[in-house]
């Protein structure tokens, strides 16, 4: 039982809004800690200001605060809860701590009585102010860089030109590696010592000796009040020194890193831990590897809470570690707890993996204009995906198929650099799309010494690149119908996706499908079991490979496939893969809802995604969790393996979404909503036959797939006019054009970068109001869950607005042409399940901007402000199981909830801030406010017209 039975009722801090550096993955430990604490019977009260996540629904804690994160808030909270014993500061991210320690120096938790459990203030203060740090791994006899602090601007120059460059500076109390940068001369350090110094909340950097080019490391601990510690995971980032973590393609278990090596990092980690404090619970340790024989170590930093890494070392081993991290701060110790996996051996064990993970990092710097793409010690990716596979090849296709990006792994898809110049430049400053260049140098001739001198990759990594080069052409020397069993078998275990062996081949991806059919190399599953098989695995979480054939001993020829299909009904739930702008973990906690209440129908469930940071990825969300790849190819074989009665698209955002077509193309069941009725409402000229049947007023638009094309359209239309893609998420590429030469110049723009798109050419209303109603309908029956009205006025991606609910200024005349437009819509489509709808209303007509027939990023918003379980409804009218009229709604909501964006424009300074049609913000909290007289709501709306930008 746990050592402290004093605890009784624990207050848990949330992350806050999503920021670059700092994203679902606190998300997903707070959600896991939460639930931990929940088995042994804690009370728990969580304080969070993010509306999104499935952390903050009411089911999660047993009270759940959506309040700034302040100290005045925790006050509020404490008041309320007098019986609060403790406080769970580590599964927020340095949000949280931050909050922790203003906390502790203002005495709240004193004065309530309030004891700190799961780490130690000290160890946060001795590793965050990094001249203490330093001094103390001195002491215990860790080597360090060369490095000093400096406080003032003259100290900094001192210190530089005693080290000389390059150089690192590093912000102290910051996350992210905010203001952190590699400096080669004195002006870049003149601006970066500025900056740091600014960004520092104790105006203090770190400047060290820049180590570029060594290896770097990462090890995940867990330690118990027994001082038993367990390594879970080590983690060698294939981006050598000056990339951050968070920015690098990492991999697991470590790949080039000899065994003695290995015990010395894992001694060094353990001693390190037991020197920064006497706490129990999780810790992530950064090292640096000289590249040559030695193999010197250095301590980079280490973090003593749940961190980034630590949501992608759970995933990767299936060991969940912020759930035995919120035990073992209870006081339990980790031989009394179980492997969560086998379920007969005990947490005190470290995972050993018969499979390679690789993740690679997702960015959106389409959405930065002008912003710095070039890679370094200030992380930039929004989102991340993880693969797993048999080899490090395998792995890395299979991240590559899960960006996103339109790329179909690595090369063999004619998306490739063909300039030597730009290739070197790519190679030398580390660029985003760094991973596919690699290959494309190797292609053109590049020598691997080269590669390797220019971005001090390990050659390990390289040569694995240029095997895969070498397969790739001699696969191109064969034609489909004489290619033989072996190479396509070998093919496929490299992970080399059935559209790149087809573009080898000069065929068609179907016919690489059926050839593999008929050959009998067919996709098998595998149990991600933590213990390499030594031990039965109790947990339904699986990655997909290729095998060879085994005979046994009585002659059966065959492969092995661990995920038995059971004779139960089942649903597919499509994740929405990494995290994105415009398509961030509204859509995770979407697909959480889906998959519990289609449990909740009887249904076996099954969800497939990639994305290590969420929710939906846990291995005990759903009955079986397929960590594949949201790609074509291998939802299609799950499908195959699986027989479900249906696939749930509405879900995912626009990533499940696309997969529609194929899914209908294919015979497969889509719930809910049809396929027909999704392309309906995309295809802007059926969508507007629509309206003109209904009577239904929309701004005049039409459609354009040239240049020529849309400068005659703008004769009619009338400036100035909206210019957008089809088929995009977050308002990608939509722009706000004054003239004939700024129309011009964004189509052509836009038809290079999306080629054989149909542009849509809206007339603007300008000063428009905009707002936007979100419904559950079940094909005869709409109930409107909820009406915002935007705060900025119509221009300004709804994303990126603040938003009130219910509306603040709009009357009823008009509050009933959005009622009477939403269900008309709704209805026209054939609408089952949720569906979106944006208005702009000028001169009181309401007009319509677009409708989505799917789960929408404000559903988690609404939910929470009304606390109601909408997604739940919504997927059980997906599923046919109830109709709208079966359920009670109950909104409760006293005054107005404000959805705030948050934006993180912080992390490229040259940016234009200015807001458009294009989103792009990172996350959102929400605002509870009695009235409208309110002093924030008066703020917003003061600057409401500040940032439109045309």
């Amino acid at each position: 039982m746990p050592k402290n039975k004093d605890i009784k009722s624990i207050l848990l801090i949330g992350s806050g809004p999503i920021v670059i550096g700092q994203a679902c993955e606190f998300d997903y430990s707070g959600s896991q800690a939460l639930r931990s604490l929940n088995e042994d019977g804690i009370e728990t009260i969580l304080i969070n200001s993010n509306p999104a996540t499935i952390m903050t629904d009411p089911s999660m804690a047993d009270h759940v605060y959506l309040l700034p994160l302040t100290t005045k808030s925790l006050i509020k909270i404490l008041k309320e809860h007098p019986q609060i014993d403790a406080v769970l500061p580590t599964m927020g991210g340095q949000t949280a701590l931050n909050l922790c320690i203003e906390a502790d120096e203002k005495g709240i938790w004193e004065d309530f009585g309030v004891e700190i459990i799961g780490v130690d203030i000290d160890a946060i203060n001795i590793t965050e102010d990094r001249e203490k740090f330093r001094e103390l791994m001195l002491k215990i006899g860790v080597g360090m860089a060369p490095q000093e602090t400096a406080t003032s601007f003259l100290k900094g120059k001192e210190i530089a030109q005693e080290f000389g460059f390059p150089l690192c500076i590093r912000a102290s109390f910051t996350l992210g590696g905010a203001g952190a940068s590699i400096v080669y001369d004195e002006k870049e350090f003149d601006e970066a010592l500025t900056r740091g110094l600014e960004i520092s909340p104790i105006h203090e950097v770190m400047i060290d000796k820049a180590m570029m080019g060594w290896k770097e490391y990462e090890l995940e601990l867990l330690r118990d009040r027994n001082d038993n510690v367990v390594i879970i995971c080590t983690i060698e980032n294939m981006d050598p020194m000056g990339i951050h973590t968070g920015d690098s393609i990492t991999v697991a278990p470590a790949m080039t890193l000899s065994d003695k090596t290995y015990q010395r990092m894992r001694d060094m980690a353990i001693h390190m831990m037991r020197s920064i404090g006497d706490f129990a619970g999780g810790c992530n340790v950064q090292f640096a590897v000289s590249p040559d024989e030695d193999e010197e170590i250095i301590a980079i930093e280490i973090n003593p809470r749940v961190s980034r890494s630590s949501a992608l070392a759970s995933k990767a081993t299936g060991y969940p570690i912020a759930k035995i991290a919120a035990k073992l701060a209870l006081g339990y110790t980790l031989d009394e707890l179980d492997n969560q996996i086998t379920k007969s051996t005990s947490a005190l064990f470290e995972p050993t993996l018969d499979y390679v993970i690789v993740k690679i990092p997702r960015w959106n710097f389409d959405k930065f204009e002008g912003s710095d793409r070039t890679l370094g010690l200030q992380m930039k990716a929004v989102g991340e995906v993880m693969a797993i596979g048999r080899s490090f090849q395998e792995a890395l296709h299979k991240a590559t198929q899960s960006l996103e990006i339109k790329r179909n792994g690595l090369g063999a898809d004619g998306k490739g650099y063909k300039d030597y110049d730009q290739v070197i430049d790519k190679l030398t400053h580390a660029s985003w799309d760094r991973v596919f260049v690699i290959y494309d140098a190797i292609q053109m001739g590049i020598p691997l010494s080269r590669i390797h001198e220019i971005t001090k990759i390990d050659m390990w990594f390289l040569k694995q690149y240029e095997e895969l080069f070498h397969l790739e052409k001699e696969i191109s020397t064969y034609k489909i119908d004489n290619i033989d069993r072996e190479l396509l078998l070998e093919a496929k275990q490299k992970g080399y996706g059935d559209r790149q062996i087809a573009h080898m081949l000069g065929c068609l991806e179907s016919e690489v499908y059926n050839k593999r059919r008929e050959l009998n190399i067919n996709r098998v599953f595998k149990l991600v079991d933590t213990c390499a098989a030594e031990f039965k695995a109790q947990t339904p979480y699986y990655y997909s490979t290729f095998e060879s054939e085994m005979e046994t001993a009585d002659g059966k020829v065959s492969v092995h496939n661990e995920s038995i299909v059971t004779d139960k009904k089942k649903i597919i739930v499509l994740g929405s893969g990494p995290n994105r702008i415009g398509q961030g973990i509204e859509f995770d906690y979407c697909c959480v809802h889906g998959v519990l209440a289609a449990a909740e129908c009887g249904y076996e469930t099954i969800m497939i995604n990639c994305n290590p940071e969420t929710v939906s990825t846990d291995f005990d969300i759903a009955d079986k969790l397929y960590f594949e790849p949201v790609f074509w190819e291998h939802i299609y074989d799950i499908i195959q393996h699986e027989k479900p009665e249906g696939v749930i698209v509405q879900l995912g955002g626009q990533t499940a979404l696309k997969l529609a077509e194929k899914l209908d193309r294919y015979g497969v069941k889509i719930m809910g909503t049809s396929y027909e009725s999704l392309d309906l409402a995309e295809d802007r000229g059926s969508f507007s036959n629509i309206l003109k049947e209904n009577n239904i007023p929309y701004p005049e638009f039409d459609v354009a797939t040239s240049a020529d094309e849309a400068l005659a359209i703008a004769d009619v239309l009338d400036f100035p006019i909206l210019v957008r893609p089809s088929y995009v998420l977050g308002g990608q590429g939509m722009k706000i054009v004054i003239n004939k030469n700024e129309l011009e110049a964004h189509v052509i723009d836009l038809l290079k970068s999306i080629p054989g798109n149909k542009l849509l050419l809206d007339h603007y209303l300008d000063g428009a109001i905009e707002a936007e109603a979100d419904a559950i309908c079940d094909g005869e029956n709409v109930y409107i869950i909820g009406i915002m009205e935007h705060i900025e006025p119509c221009g300004i991606h709804s994303g990126d607005s603040n938003a009130t609910l219910p509306p603040f200024n709009l009357g009823e005349f008009v509050m009933q042409q959005i009622k009477d437009h939403t269900k008309k819509i709704a209805l026209a489509l054939n609408t089952v399940g949720l569906i979106n709808i944006q208005f702009a209303i000028k001169d009181d007509v309401v007009y319509i901007i677009e409708a989505n027939p799917r789960a929408s990023r404000t559903v988690p918003f609404i939910a929470k402000a009304y606390n109601e379980p909408y997604v739940n409804y919504a997927t059980k009218v997906m599923l046919g199981v109830n109709k709208v009229t079966d359920f009670d709604f109950n909104p409760q909501l006293n005054g107005y909830a404000i959805k705030q964006p948050v934006f993180s424009f912080n992390k490229f300074p040259n940016v234009n801030k200015k807001l458009g049609p294009e989103m792009k913000s990172t996350g959102e909290s929400i605002l509870f406010i009695d009235s409208l007289k309110d002093d924030e709501f008066y703020d917003l709306y003061s600057r409401r017209k500040m940032y439109l930008s045309k």
